[in-house]
């Protein structure tokens, strides 16, 4: 696994190492189980702040990419798998929507919605619930 910054790069570095462990999870390059190194490793190779690489670390594990142990480290969540299979779908998507002219901010603009349509509803208050509030 190589994980790969750009310091000039306008994107937060943080923002960098997460992109570039979610592109090996896509890849299939890392896989449900697979230990990610540790930050202060990460850090050290990259020559940035070990802080850094634990708030991308911190990032994917909210994203529901990485479980972060302690003592055992940042480990790929058994949830990453179906994104490898996901990646090629994705791939022939915004292919086809490019062909037909529609921008990537429209595309993801798309699939935000199709996703909140998708979610299921939080549950209301029953009335009974509801009265056992205001007591």
């Amino acid at each position: 696994m190589l994980i790969r910054v750009d310091v000039d790069s306008p994107h937060a570095l943080y923002d960098q190492v997460a992109a570039s462990v979610r592109a090996d999870i896509l890849s299939g390059a890392l896989a449900p189980g697979d230990r990610l190194p540790a930050a202060r490793d990460v850090a050290a190779a990259l020559d940035i702040n070990q802080h850094t690489v634990l708030h991308a670390y911190q990032r994917l594990r909210d994203e529901g990419l990485v479980d972060l142990r302690r003592g055992r480290g940042a480990v790929i969540a058994a949830s990453a798998a179906p994104l490898a299979e996901l990646s090629h779908e994705i791939d022939g998507l915004i292919r086809r929507a490019a062909a037909l002219g529609v921008s990537a901010e429209t595309l993801a603009g798309i699939v935000r919605t199709h996703r909140a349509e998708a979610e299921p509803p939080t549950p209301a208050a029953t009335p009974q619930e509801a009265s056992h509030d205001d007591a």
